[in-house]
């Protein structure tokens, strides 16, 4: 017995040795050679892989590395794309799949996405794509998890405000101070609100917290119209409908004078609260009665209300087009005009078209006009398009048909501000008058050319900024809490406001005509 104990232990130690030689070889055949990469003329081996120039969310390899599978948006959402690197064809494998990371599993057979309405699986051969159901227990408190986002947005700004000394804010002080309110806060409406008083103690620009409420909400529509306010009776009288809204859409009998009597059979009375007839039917079909005062007649209408958003948009082309005819009756028709709706990409491709298109450029002077603008980051370009200096005729056969730079402003110009311009529309009329370009005309801005980083929290529904570069002038001041002064200092009343009236843009062309050559 005590022999075959012996033997039996012999072998298991045999079993042992050949078990640690064999995990040694598996050891040796896992080492891995660091990767070594030709690095040599690598710039000119940079390809497109995309087909389109558009947003993406994720982009993974598969596994042998021949295909690209990305997310991007092309149409009308978030859709998975595959891109085959050996035959360079690229291809559409699922519509809508919605925005997310991408993970491959092991065999590289399907995608994982995991987006912010789920997780879900996706089938590369085949292109088929399933909801991953799942069940997960979290124990949410509340009260903790919004002391450490108290904490963390202390310590962050404490970290990275753009002035170390941070103004010289009492910043451990004021802790203690609005740290003794979260006992007492109950939810993130609130929560946001403290956190933006207690930010708002640093004196800076892009500071506060935002609560972003989440859930099913019915918005509002609108019809895009103006309403007569001095009309007392029943319904809604018309006083102006605007351009590209709803009712301009197709040949109707609505018109100014019209009174809406009826949204859907409902009678709105005289004084009464009308909004929620109109509540979620923004994009629905929607009848109006319409009783007309002047034929006597009554009628319905069918048309499909817009948002408050897109009704927003309408409101802004028409207060731009305004001034654009304003411009052109106090000059005479010899000044242009544009807008820069935001310091961003979007709104510097639409001054570009617009100030070098062939109406403007047989113009003699341009008023650029950033007033209500929110920022963004543009000065660069628009203090570029803005400077342009004539150094060459193109001249055919004795015939004038262009100078370059071609694409740049080569006329005079001034630029329009106001007390609602922010962040780079405080920045950009900066490097407009520090550069000499032209006059800045209309009232001071706020000193908030500083970058802003916007973080969003655990709770994503809870975001806050901080100012985090500061800008500084050639003297080596910071442009935050700096006034920025017009060089010439015009108010828009707001009585004249509401009459129609425009100082400031009267201001604008008046100085603009005083160095263009007199009309004979």
């Amino acid at each position: 017995a005590e022999k075959a104990e012996k033997e039996k232990a012999g072998k298991k130690d045999e079993k042992d040795a050949k078990k640690k030689k064999g995990d040694a070889d598996k050891d040796k055949e896992k080492k891995v050679e660091p990767l070594k990469f030709d690095l040599a003329n690598r710039f000119d081996r940079i390809v497109r892989l995309t087909v389109n120039s558009s947003h993406m969310a994720d982009a993974m390899l598969s596994a042998k590395g021949d295909k690209l599978y990305y997310l991007s948006v092309f149409e009308d959402g978030y859709d998975l794309w595959e891109h085959n690197l050996k035959e360079n064809v690229t291809k559409v494998l699922l519509k809508k799949v919605g925005a997310g990371a991408l993970q491959p599993d092991k065999e590289g057979k399907n995608i994982f996405l995991c987006a912010r309405d789920g997780m879900k699986k996706i089938e590369i051969e085949g292109s088929k794509i399933s909801p991953i159901e799942f069940e997960a227990f979290f124990d949410y408190r509340p009260y903790g998890e919004r002391e450490y986002i108290f904490d963390h947005i202390w310590q962050q700004v404490n970290d990275k405000f753009y002035v170390a000394d941070l103004q010289g804010t009492d910043w451990n002080g004021y802790k203690e101070t609005y740290k003794r309110f979260l006992p007492y806060i109950n939810n993130n409406y609130d929560f946001a609100e403290m956190l933006s008083e207690m930010l708002g103690e640093l004196n800076g620009s892009h500071t506060g917290a935002r609560y972003y409420a989440s859930g099913a909400a019915l918005p509002t529509a609108a019809l895009g119209v103006f309403y007569d306010e001095a009309y007392a009776g029943d319904g809604l009288k018309i006083k102006e409908i605007i351009a590209q809204s709803p009712l301009t859409k197709k040949k109707t009998d609505v018109k100014p004078g019209c009174i809406i009597e009826k949204v859907d059979g409902v009678a709105i009375k005289a004084g009464a609260d009308y909004f929620p007839l109109l509540e979620g039917k923004a994009g629905r079909k929607v009848i109006l009665s319409v009783y007309d005062p002047v034929t006597g007649k009554r009628f319905e209408e069918t048309l499909k209300p817009i948002s408050y958003g897109a009704q927003n948009e309408l409101l802004y082309k028409r207060w731009v087009e305004n001034c654009r005819k304003k411009v052109d009756e106090y000059s005479g028709g010899r000044i242009a005009y544009i807008h820069i709706k935001g310091m961003d990409s979007p709104s510097f491709r639409k001054i570009y078209s617009d100030l070098l298109s062939e109406s403007s450029r047989k113009k003699e002077a341009v008023v650029v006009d950033t007033r209500h603008n929110g920022g963004g980051w543009l000065h660069e370009q628009v203090a570029t398009l803005l400077s342009g200096k004539e150094y060459e005729r193109f001249v055919p056969r004795g015939q004038y048909i262009g100078s370059d730079p071609f694409d740049r402003w080569l006329k005079p110009s001034c630029m329009l501000v106001c007390e609602d311009n922010y962040s780079n529309a405080h920045g950009t009329p900066f490097v407009y008058k520090t550069l000499g370009i032209g006059k800045l005309i209309g009232a001071p801005v706020a000193g908030t050319m500083t970058a802003v980083w916007w973080e969003s929290q655990i709770d994503p529904s809870i975001v806050f900024g901080i100012p985090q570069v500061g800008c500084m002038d050639m003297q080596g001041n910071y442009l935050e809490n700096r006034t920025l002064q017009p060089d010439i200092l015009v108010y828009n009343e707001p009585e004249a406001v509401l009459k129609g009236e425009d100082a400031q843009l009267k201001a604008a062309v008046d100085h603009l005509l005083k160095g263009l050559p007199q009309k004979k």
